[in-house]
């Protein structure tokens, strides 16, 4: 049969094995670094046979994204078989690839150590340098039933009897078997660059009332160069661990005995959230929002009616006031829809936009809890907008550009992701059609190119999540607006239109930064704790050479307060070195140093945090440049620093 092969027609016999077919085509070198093939578009096994009528067949290189998930897969069996070498009483459970590595669960008697660790990794290398193949048999169910039995491998026969099925694949290399779907590389000397990182707590299957298990994590990458550069992005993270800057800065802290997953914020951090708030709400009143405040607490009927209470109660919170079941909110829509619904709604009032720095609670799993990027009470800057039909489109639009100019005040870069209907859902199939073209058509419109994420959407309507790029090439969602046609009909929102009927609105759910807390992490690890500096807390410190230069420091104190400047003096009797250091590992943006020459001139000598020195000038020149730093993000996002306190001293 005629058959593309890697873009050439070439006479294959069905049944041949797809290596063979491919190796006709491809040069040695191509050769060396094939993982896998791509026939019609579905990736099998290089052992594979060629399928009957089958029209294209492609390569699947190891340096591929494709490739390095096989790889990283490849990477986990052969983890998993160096652990049961080493340590024949553990049982194993499951290991995937996943984003940067893999990892597989482990049931075993004590916690592995960082010895095992390498230990683990010198076992793995002997196997990889074996070059050994991996290959896969299909059996039945039975069959592999008594197979992992016999090897006391319970929670490989539990998986079994979920799937259901008559048949199931196992992969095997040198004397380990797993059962996998795969598809795996050809052989182990194909992983050339890997290394374990970790050991965490893992429950079977997530469910904390299941064992709990040890997953290893590794990472695996086509090349000893990719992994290096992938290392290095690590250990930089660990130096930018938004939990150690929150320590390290004073700016916040947790404590376990008030509970797990609750944010105590301290001056410095309480002054810069603060000013972040002041900031959001400016901006969405310059944006045609209005404020509003809704309770914590809403009756549980209101939650059941909304689709909450069968859709979303594992995370909420509930109590009983007076025997009336209420839930803590864990969202502000239903607050934000009885304000909507408090009076009559005309066309003229449309669209509506109502913005709250909602205070909200999520019952969240102990395991994934996470410094600020994962707590239990948060904040959001919330809003909702109920628009007519017709306005929809422009409001999708509005809401995007929003995000934009907010993140280029920030310096970040973003993607957008359309995510669909979920299994897990409420309201009519034309319903969230009609939501889903509304976004998808809103970024066609702008030019703005999209992903789709199948299946993730709200369990209310469809949504558009924008995902920010980090300092580290990481990626984080933030921001998203989520279109609704099904709650505004759930709680009978209305307008009376242009012809004096009643019609229905849309809703949009949108945010901008999202969670507070979690965006403030975020901020902390991409700037590595050299806040903005019109988000720094300390703007300026002024720092003395003696103690006889102190008078004059409170002169140059009081004239950048004048001005609206953040500031404060460090006129303690120590070596000039120290309290620079101390300013610099505060990353203050400015220190202005002040001794007998400065005094003689009435200047300042500035220092910035990133060991830059402008050098000596005016005091009123300081200011200004402080102030140029503060005002130059927004120019870069097209935005007015609309908040600021910039003021004429009245000293000079």
């Amino acid at each position: 049969m005629q058959v593309d092969v890697a873009g050439v027609e070439k006479e294959a016999q069905p049944g041949a094995s797809c290596q063979e077919v491919l190796f006709d085509v491809l040069s040695k070198k191509q050769r060396k670094s094939l993982a896998a093939c791509k026939v019609d578009g579905e990736i099998k096994d290089l052992s594979a046979s060629l399928p009957e009528g089958a029209k294209r067949i492609e390569p699947v290189y190891v340096e591929s994204e494709e490739g390095t998930e096989l790889l990283r897969h490849s990477a986990a069996h052969v983890m998993a078989e160096a652990v049961q070498k080493l340590f024949p009483d553990a049982k194993v459970t499951i290991g995937p690839s996943i984003e940067n590595g893999f990892y597989y669960d482990f049931d075993y008697k004590r916690p592995f150590t960082p010895e095992d660790l390498e230990a683990i990794e010198a076992e793995m290398l002997r196997s990889v340098g074996a070059d050994v193949p991996f290959t896969r048999e299909e059996v039945s169910s039975d069959e592999a039933r008594r197979l992992f039995q016999s090897m006391g491998e319970d929670y490989k026969v539990e998986l079994i009897d979920d799937l259901g099925v008559d048949r199931v694949s196992l992969y095997r290399h040198g004397g380990f078997v797993d059962l996998c779907r795969g598809p795996h590389l050809p052989r182990t000397g194909l992983i050339k660059a890997f290394k374990l990182l970790n050991v965490a707590g893992a429950y079977w299957r997530g469910d904390e009332h299941k064992p709990q298990l040890q997953r290893i994590y590794g990472t695996a990458w086509p090349s000893p160069k990719e992994q290096a550069a992938y290392l290095h992005r690590l250990e930089e993270a660990r130096r930018r661990d938004h939990r150690k800057l929150g320590t390290q800065l004073d700016l916040f802290s947790f404590h376990e005995e008030a509970g797990a997953g609750m944010v105590f914020w301290h001056p410095k951090g309480a002054l810069a959230r603060a000013i972040l708030e002041d900031f959001e709400r400016k901006e969405h009143l310059r944006r045609g929002y209005d404020i509003v405040v809704g309770p914590q607490l809403l009756k549980r009927e209101l939650w059941e009616r909304s689709g909450h209470y069968d859709n979303y109660r594992e995370n909420m919170y509930f109590t009983a006031i007076d025997e009336t079941a209420y839930g803590v909110k864990p969202m502000n829509c239903l607050a934000h829809m009885l304000i909507y619904k408090s009076r009559v709604r005309s066309y003229r009032d449309l669209p509506m936009r109502m913005f709250e720095l909602g205070v909200v609670h999520r019952h969240e799993k102990s395991g994934v809890l996470h410094g600020l990027l994962r707590v239990r009470q948060f904040t959001q800057d919330d809003a909702h907008i109920l628009c007519t039909p017709e306005q929809l489109q422009d409001e999708i639009i509005g809401v995007v550009r929003f995000v934009g100019d907010v993140m280029a005040v920030f310096g970040f870069e973003f993607e957008a992701e359309v995510s669909t209907r979920p299994e897990k859902s409420i309201g009519s199939d034309e319903d969230w059609e009609r939501a889903t073209q509304a976004l998808t058509k809103a970024l066609e419109a702008m030019g703005q190119p999209y992903g789709v994420n199948e299946g993730d959407g709200a369990f209310y309507g469809p949504k558009i999540d924008i995902v920010i790029k980090d300092a580290l090439d990481r990626r984080w969602q933030c921001a998203t607006v989520q279109c609704d046609f099904t709650l505004p009909d759930r709680f009978d929102l209305e307008y009376v239109g242009a012809d004096g009927d009643r019609h229905r609105p849309v809703m949009l759910h949108r945010v901008i930064l999202g969670s507070l807390e979690r965006f403030f992490g975020v901020l902390l690890e991409h700037c590595a704790g050299a806040l903005p500096v019109w988000m720094a807390p300390v703007q300026a410190r002024v720092l003395t050479v003696t103690d006889e230069h102190n008078e004059y420091a409170e002169k140059v104190l009081r004239f950048l307060e004048e001005t609206g400047i953040r500031a404060e003096a460090d006129t303690r009797n120590e070596k000039l070195g120290y309290k620079v250091r101390e300013a610099q590992l505060e990353k203050i943006p400015y220190m202005l140093v002040v001794g007998d020459k400065e005094v003689q001139a009435e200047t300042v000598n500035v220092r910035w945090r990133d060991g830059a020195d402008p050098g000596e000038m005016q005091v009123a020149e300081a200011s200004n440049l402080i102030w140029d730093a503060c005002e130059e993000p927004f120019q870069r996002g097209g935005m007015s620093y609309s908040f600021s306190t910039r003021r004429a001293p009245q000293s000079s």
